[in-house]
């Protein structure tokens, strides 16, 4: 038991690794060292595709050599390898994408357990830009991105929850003219990253904590399932597409033809001769829905343009 200067009792409460499953180690240390940045990682498989995927065992640790260092712990179920760690072993080298506010649900994406062949970008909606120095491309949303060279992996464990340390050396650095203020620094209020925490906590440079769900359990139908209309549209964000493209099932057509017909009738009838018209009050209603988080009821509005 603890006292402070002004005699305050505090009891702590003491865990031995040694005597905790995995799951509650790996439970407590996240909600212990938090808020931990986001290093959306970009790398290259050896059949070619590109693989997309967010790690918060991550920061940096050099200048001189400028050096950073992320995580691709083995998956606790069967530890297995992840495919970023796969990819740097065989082509190392990668991409590291800060994360701001922005591309929160876009990220998310980059979550899901897509299967090796599957290209992130194409999923999540991110834009690829080519880098300067090595192979695996930037994402162009992203405030901040550094081309890095693998120095070398250290393996810490064979087992679930086991750390891989993917030693990176920083040789290109991409940062946003918008994120930096009048003396060329990073500015970051503009940066507006967002940072995890234990559970499904996040934190927000501008305005603290919040909740958000990993899809771990689910396959997002992911940006490419967006109909073309409303990828392009001028009234979503791309953390509202990200929201519709996370969710595992899209509503049929059925189910949309009767929401239609309870729900949007007024608004159709009031936009009957103008379709271009109809599409933006439809998707700013989508838009609205998804704040509200009634994602489904935004699906199913935004379907029924062509529904």
């Amino acid at each position: 038991m603890l006292y402070l200067q002004w005699k305050e009792k505090i009891t702590m409460a003491t865990f031995d690794p040694a005597e905790l499953p995995v799951p509650r180690v790996h439970q407590l240390l996240l909600g212990c060292v938090s808020p931990r940045p986001i290093a959306l990682t970009s790398t290259v498989g050896a059949e070619g595709v590109v693989n997309l995927a967010p790690f918060s065992f991550f920061n940096v640790f050099s200048a001189n050599p400028p050096v950073a260092v992320f995580s691709p712990a083995r998956r606790g179920r069967d530890a297995s390898t992840k495919h970023t760690y796969d990819n740097v072993k065989h082509h190392p080298e990668c991409v590291i994408n800060m994360v701001s506010y922005a591309m929160l649900h876009q990220m998310n994406i980059t979550s899901t357990e897509y299967p090796g062949s599957v290209d992130e970008f194409v999923k999540s909606g991110f834009t690829p830009v080519p880098s300067e120095k090595v192979k695996p491309p930037r994402v162009a949303e992203s405030p901040a991105q550094l081309e890095c060279r693998v120095r070398e992996v250290i393996e810490l464990g064979s087992g679930g929850g086991a750390g891989n340390l993917v030693v990176c050396e920083v040789v290109l650095i991409h940062i946003s003219d918008r994120v930096l203020d009048e003396a060329g620094r990073v500015a970051p209020d503009k940066m507006d990253l967002v940072a995890r925490m234990g559970g499904h906590w996040y934190s927000r440079a501008k305005s603290g904590l919040f909740e958000l769900a990993q899809p771990t359990d689910k396959i997002a139908v992911g940006w490419d399932r967006l109909p073309p209309e409303v990828r392009t549209s001028a009234v979503l964000t791309g953390n509202q597409l990200g929201q519709l493209a996370s969710v595992a099932d899209i509503p049929d057509e059925t189910a949309v033809n009767e929401y239609k017909l309870t729900e949007l009738d007024e608004l159709f009838m009031e936009h009957e001769a103008n379709a271009a018209a109809l599409k933006d009050a439809l998707h700013r209603k989508a838009a609205t829905l998804i704040e509200q988080g009634e994602i489904a009821r935004a699906w199913m509005t935004v379907l029924a343009f062509n529904g």
